[in-house]
Formats: C-alpha cells, structure tokens, sequence
C-alpha cells in the first residue's frame, strides 16, 4: 500500500506552506491584507499538519522520499516591490495546488479504505485549502494589473 507516500507527501507540504504563508505575510507587512490573511492561512495549514498526523503514524510503512524543497525553489530570497507580491501570490498559489491535489487523493483513499476519520478530515482540510487558493487568485487578479502595466 502506498498510502504513507501521500500520507507524507501532504505532512512535507503542509509544513512547507506554513512557512511560506509566514513568509510572505513578514516580506509584505506594507500590504494592508496579505499580513493578516497569511498569519490566518499559516494556522489553518499547521492545524492540517497536525491533523494528517496521526493518519502518518496509523499509515506508516517504508515510504519513499520525496522532494522536500519546493518552497525553497519556488520563493527567491531578494524580491522586492510590486512585482514580488505578485510573485510570491504566485509561488503560494502553487503550493496551495499540491497541497489540494494531495488532500484530493487521500481524501479517495479514504474512501476505498473505509476509513471515516481519514475522509473527514481530508474533507474538512481539502475545503479549507480551496478558500486558501480561491483568496489567492482573487489577490493576484487584484494585484497582476497595476505591477504588470504600471512602471515603480
């Protein structure tokens, strides 16, 4: 059974969108919203990987490794300006997607499993990294017409 793959999966991206939520909400404190809304999202996603938790240890086996860096490639150290909100929206917004994917394909293990914990969860989690995702694409849609037409 490659569950505990998922499993893992998801804990690493879970754990990885924390701490860029809590990246960019330091890196845009001028931003009246993106402060407050990602402190916001950063607790949801580290409830979420507190919660897949003990599904990991009910779950465990030998899982394989998987890449643990996608923060880290996506997230450029030294942006600045209109343009690395914008790119950052981005960045964050790609995260949300593996995380969303990953709850999907729990969430459909779950049910081949009958494992009615395991579903809620991935049900509840799942609805609340949509309202992450549906936020950030209102935002860049905000912001992607003024950094992308109008010179700094």
């Amino acid at each position: 059974m490659h569950l505990a793959t998922y499993l893992g999966l998801l804990e690493d991206s879970e754990k990885q969108l924390t701490a860029a939520f809590e990246h960019v909400a330091q890196n845009h404190r001028d931003e009246p919203d993106i402060e407050q809304m990602c402190q916001k999202f950063s607790a949801w996603s580290r409830n979420h990987h507190g919660q897949i938790l003990g599904f990991v240890e009910k779950y465990a086996d030998e899982q394989e490794a998987e890449p643990d860096k996608l923060k880290r490639d996506l997230f450029a150290p030294h942006r600045s300006g209109a343009l690395a909100l914008l790119r950052d929206l981005h960045d964050l917004w790609l995260l949300t997607q593996q995380v969303q994917l990953c709850w999907t394909v729990i969430r459909q293990a779950a049910l081949g499993l009958r494992d009615e914990d395991l579903k809620a969860c991935a049900t509840y989690c799942a609805a609340r990294t949509k309202r992450q995702t549906d936020w950030l694409l209102g935002r860049v849609k905000q912001a992607a017409p003024q950094t992308l037409l109008v010179a700094e």
